[in-house]
């Protein structure tokens, strides 16, 4: 069996899952890439992060898919945008998707949502892991970061949610929280100690530290 060099970590909204992520790539040593595969994708495409960082975890609207398709299939299409011209929600996953491969390629890194595990699903050497937490436990964490959502904080958690699983399948035609596609499921009401232990020790990592290069 081939060690484990990468590990994805997806997660619901507010089950601080990305914190967790984190922690353990410090545990381990290895490069962390959770906003940074929008940041990557913003050079690739010559385009201000901020203006990438808008399509994170989102589709682009029916309307502008339906133009798109329009602009493609046009007899005019000669005089269309070319796609690599145009940066969309479409444009920037396929440069993430490239961005997880080259990072799985590279290893020793922790890799955050993005639909890592699809795209890497069966490579061998990869680990696939699934944070989830209560809805109270979630909320809590939302009206500690936004306090300005707390009358529609269970909406917001709801919402993002949903817009992550619409990105996965439609992009990777896959249901976002299928426990098939995951080598581990962990509630992080257990805490990130235990979370950390439980993830090193199922991924054959138990001894695995800063040392890991």
């Amino acid at each position: 069996m081939e060690p484990i060099r990468v590990i994805t970590v997806e997660r619901e909204y507010g089950s601080r899952g990305g914190e967790f992520a984190h922690d353990l790539a410090t545990r381990l040593g290895w490069r962390l890439l959770d906003s940074e595969l929008v940041s990557g994708a913003a050079r690739a495409a010559g385009v201000p992060e901020k203006t990438a960082s808008k399509f994170d975890d989102r589709l682009d609207p029916w309307y502008y898919r339906y133009g798109k398709v329009f602009w493609q299939e046009s007899m005019y299409s000669s005089t269309s945008p070319c796609d690599e011209q145009v940066f969309d929600c479409e444009r920037m996953y396929a440069l993430i998707r490239k961005e997880i491969q080259e990072a799985a390629r590279v290893g020793n890194c922790v890799i955050v949502g993005r639909g890592a595990a699809c795209e890497l699903a069966g490579r061998p050497g990869c680990f696939h892991v699934f944070v989830y937490a209560t809805m109270a436990a979630k909320r809590d964490w939302l009206l500690k970061h936004h306090p300005e959502m707390a009358d529609r904080a269970e909406h917001e958690v709801v919402a993002h949610d949903k817009r992550r699983a619409a990105v996965i399948r439609r992009f990777y035609q896959q249901e976002w929280c299928a426990r098939g596609l995951y080598h581990m499921l962990l509630n992080s009401n257990m805490g990130t100690e235990a979370m950390i232990a439980a993830a090193q020790g199922a991924a054959g990592l138990v001894h695995a530290g800063a040392e890991v290069g």
